[in-house]
Order: C-alpha cells, then sequence, then structure tokens
C-alpha cells in the first residue's frame, strides 16, 4: 500500500498544475489533487498496474470537470468574467513534489501557464478545455485522450477541433519568449525598475516603462484600467495609504512583484498584493493585481 502512495505522489506536482489550468484557481487545484489522490487510492485493486500516470490524470480530469458542472462555471472570456483566477508560484513549478521528482516538462511550460493561455482556455466549454489539454499541452494520443474523457475517439478529436479554433482567434501568434523557463534579464530589469517606481511613488517613472494601451485587472473586481495614464491616479492612492516595500517573485512564468504596505501608526509592513507583469517589447502590457492570500504559497512571509 505505500509503495501504492510513493507511486502516486510523484505525480501531485504536475497533476496540480493540471487542475489549475482546468480550474484557474491554485486553491481549487489544491482540493482537485486532494480530492484525485483520495479517489485513486480508493480505486487502488482496479488498477491494472500499468500507464498509472495516464489513469491518474483521467481521475484528476473527471474531478475537474465535477468542481466546474458544481460550481456552475460557465466559459469566462476576461479577467473580470474570472473571479476565481489566482496566480501559481513559480517555486511550485521547478519545486520536486514530494515523490521526489520535478514535473513533466510539458506540465509546466512557459506558454501554457502564462495568464494570456490561462485566460483563453478559460472561454472553452469544461470538456473542450480538458481535450485541448490532454492533446496539445499533454501530447497525450487521440485513444488516451477519448479514454481520459470516457468518449469517442471521433468526439474527443471534435472536442478538440472546437477547441483549437477558439484559441486561435483568442491567442496572439506564438512568441519566441514564450518558450524561457521563467522570467527573462529583461523582464527582471522592467520588474526592478517597476518596483522602485513604486516604493518611491513615482508615477511618471510607472509610466515610463509601461505600454500606452496597458491593461490594469484586479479579479476579482471587475475593473479593468486602461492606458499608461490611468497609473497616476492609481499610484497616488496607494501612496496615500502609506509606506509600500516591494520584493521581487515570479508567478505562471512571468516577472511579479510581491506588495507589502505599512499603514501609518503601524510598525510592520504587512502582505497586501502580487503585481504579475506581461512584458512585450521592453515595456508592460498588462498587469495583473491579487489579494495577498497566497503569499505562504509563495514562499513569502505575511510580514516585513
Amino acid at each position: 500500500m505505500s509503495d501504492f502512495a510513493g507511486r502516486t505522489e510523484r505525480y501531485r506536482r504536475e497533476l496540480h498544475v493540471h487542475c489549475y489550468r482546468m480550474l484557474a484557481s491554485f486553491d481549487d487545484a489544491e482540493d482537485a489533487v486532494q480530492e484525485t489522490m483520495l479517489r485513486a487510492w480508493r480505486g487502488r485493486s482496479g488498477f491494472s498496474g500499468t500507464r498509472l500516470r495516464a489513469w491518474l490524470y483521467r481521475i484528476a480530469t473527471n474531478v475537474c470537470l465535477d468542481v466546474l458542472r458544481d460550481r456552475s462555471r460557465h466559459p469566462a472570456h476576461s479577467f473580470p468574467e474570472m473571479p476565481w483566477l489566482q496566480p501559481y508560484p513559480d517555486r511550485l513549478l521547478d519545486e520536486p513534489s514530494d515523490g521526489g521528482d520535478r514535473p513533466d516538462t510539458a506540465a509546466v511550460s512557459r506558454e501554457t501557464i502564462e495568464l494570456t493561455f490561462l485566460t483563453a482556455t478559460q472561454a472553452l466549454p469544461a470538456r473542450q478545455r480538458a481535450a485541448f489539454l490532454a492533446r496539445d499541452v499533454l501530447g497525450f494520443s487521440a485513444a488516451e485522450t477519448a479514454e481520459l474523457l470516457g468518449t469517442s475517439v471521433a468526439a474527443a478529436n471534435s472536442a478538440l477541433q472546437r477547441a483549437r479554433t477558439t484559441l486561435r482567434e483568442r491567442l496572439p501568434a506564438r512568441r519566441a519568449d514564450w518558450v524561457s523557463p521563467g522570467p527573462s534579464e529583461a523582464e527582471r530589469e522592467v520588474l526592478t525598475r517597476f518596483i522602485e517606481a513604486h516604493e518611491r511613488g513615482d508615477a511618471e517613472a510607472a509610466v515610463a516603462i509601461s505600454a500606452p494601451g496597458l491593461r490594469i485587472a484586479m479579479p476579482p473586481r471587475p475593473e479593468v484600467f486602461t492606458g499608461a495614464r490611468a497609473l497616476i491616479p492609481l499610484l497616488g492612492r496607494a501612496v496615500a495609504e502609506g509606506e509600500w516595500r516591494l520584493v521581487p517573485s515570479a508567478a505562471n512564468r512571468m516577472p511579479t512583484a510581491a506588495s507589502y504596505l505599512r499603514r501609518p501608526g503601524d510598525g510592520r509592513f504587512r502582505a497586501f498584493k502580487f503585481d504579475v507583469l506581461q512584458v512585450e517589447g521592453g515595456l508592460i502590457s498588462e498587469i495583473t493585481t491579487f489579494g495577498a492570500e497566497l503569499f505562504p504559497a509563495f514562499g513569502l512571509p505575511l510580514f516585513l
């Protein structure tokens, strides 16, 4: 029995990433993986002993489909339509699971974990999303995908083709920098300048490293701010709240700043938010701001 648990545990991290892609929520993915491991343990007597990874992915996918069905999550087309969206810590993409193995390379590649990709796939109906992830991200065969979905090869292929058509309309052309394992040196330099500007409260410096068409989203809030000049009033309100300290981090293979705020009269800086940056052509094209709930998952303290 302990041998079975050890064999399944080695896939925990990549299953977590798969569930995250399906659900777009770190916390929901954690719950889904726990349920996957429980169902695998309960069903171990029916496992033939071969193709363990595919068997676990089938369980995990069906757990996610159950979650999506139970919570009545409809396809979403933008950040404001995804109040459940959470970032994914890069440290967990590279860290071995308890079983000692690192996640499969395809499971954690940059182009399929960035927020742009994640948002696009959330526009797909659940079963199309599952078919696309199985075939085009994980590299499963048509027969394996059909088995994973409990359907015919023809039906699985049809779902895949519909998903591909939708994503061709929603995803930008494949970018060379998406294949890198994480933020590039140029992106880290932009992040450093972003941190310095925000700690100084220098709105013009922040505007200078932002694209004119900058978009700022703050899930679960529905507002979306557009234009680099939108940073000026936002940063002004932030400065009025107190003193800031920002720490470089990385989420979804993207440069990220973890922000701490010390309000007037407080003796400590407290975890406040993440800003995940999309950098294109040396400028910030998108900022997605998240709350502080996942600081522990990022290995960050709640106080400075």
